[in-house]
């Protein structure tokens, strides 16, 4: 089983061609749903009094709900963003922590066991905290965003130290690292302990580092981009889901998951929200990844 913790929200995204306000969002809901396809999912997270009984419906249907926490006296973390044309450069309008800023989470006793554990990008402080409550997992891995970096980076490097694995984009590898060059980057963050660090670069993949290995995994191209909201966590749902799906760390099971990240990611942008996670089936997942095997394949 695999356990995913963090944000569980109302996002409100802006592209020059829509708006969608107050749409079902935050990062544990796109990486559960992804891993969802892999594996037996919980999410762990805290909701307000504002979020829609249709959303806990759509949640409860594909996973392990016993997790979330609901606070009668607060409302749901809202994240307002506006994407440029191109879609690919996002602006940061609002960041409403609500709910999410006193949360001491703790999972249900059931979940303890759990050997697989995903921190997704949320508070540090309360990724360490959730993670003293796991007996042994097997394996633990973090992401962190830009909020963090800049208002907890002692923290964030903290949780590094204490994880097996770090996904991160590379706009926050370089601002958490202080340096441009990625492999440097990545470097650094295996020098805190993890054994392998995950740099997503959205619309140009995703790059592994794993022992001696750096494996470069090219994006799924796409003629139609909606909403690429929520593409770096439906990639680790997706990573996360078919390691623990595989029950091992191999190398190939590493690069096997990076492209499964890179296939689940390519869904999540195609419509908005969490919309596109939504209406695919398994065979939809294996189809695209046959046809991304042979796209990079060659000689």
């Amino acid at each position: 089983m695999l356990a995913v913790f963090g944000t569980i929200a109302l996002d409100t995204t802006r592209t020059p061609f829509a708006i969608q306000s107050k749409i079902l969002g935050g990062a544990a809901t796109f990486a559960s749903l992804s891993s969802s396809f892999f594996t037996q999912t919980s999410i762990i997270g805290i909701v307000g009094s504002d979020f829609p009984a249709e959303y806990r419906k759509i949640l409860d249907k594909r996973m392990d709900t016993r997790g979330i926490v609901r606070n009668d006296n607060g409302r749901c973390f809202h994240y307002d963003s506006t994407f440029d044309y191109d879609l690919s450069h996002r602006t940061t309008n609002k960041t409403e922590l609500n709910v999410i800023a006193d949360f001491n989470p703790a999972p249900p006793s059931e979940y303890i066991d759990t050997d697989y554990l995903y921190l997704a990008n949320n508070d540090p402080v309360q990724n360490m905290k959730l993670l003293e409550h796991f007996s042994n997992p097997k394996l633990t891995v973090c992401d962190t965003i830009e909020y963090w970096i800049l208002y907890r980076r002692d923290e964030v490097i903290k949780m590094m130290r204490q994880v097996n694995g770090v996904i991160i984009n590379q706009e926050e590898a370089r601002l958490l690292c202080k340096e441009h060059n990625l492999i440097k980057c990545a470097k650094y963050i295996m020098s805190l302990g993890p054994e392998f660090t995950v740099i997503k670069k959205g619309e140009n993949g995703a790059l592994l580092f794993f022992e001696d290995l750096i494996f470069p995994a090219p994006a799924y191209p796409l003629d139609v981009v909606v909403d690429p909201t929520g593409a770096g966590d439906s990639f680790a749902g997706g990573f996360m889901g078919y390691i623990a799906q595989q029950k091992k760390k191999t190398t190939n099971v590493m690069k096997e998951a990076v492209i499964y990240g890179n296939v689940m990611g390519a869904f999540a942008v195609q419509d908005f929200g969490v919309s596109a996670l939504l209406s695919l089936s398994k065979s939809d997942i294996q189809n695209r990844y046959e046809q991304y095997r042979s796209m990079i394949s060659f000689g």
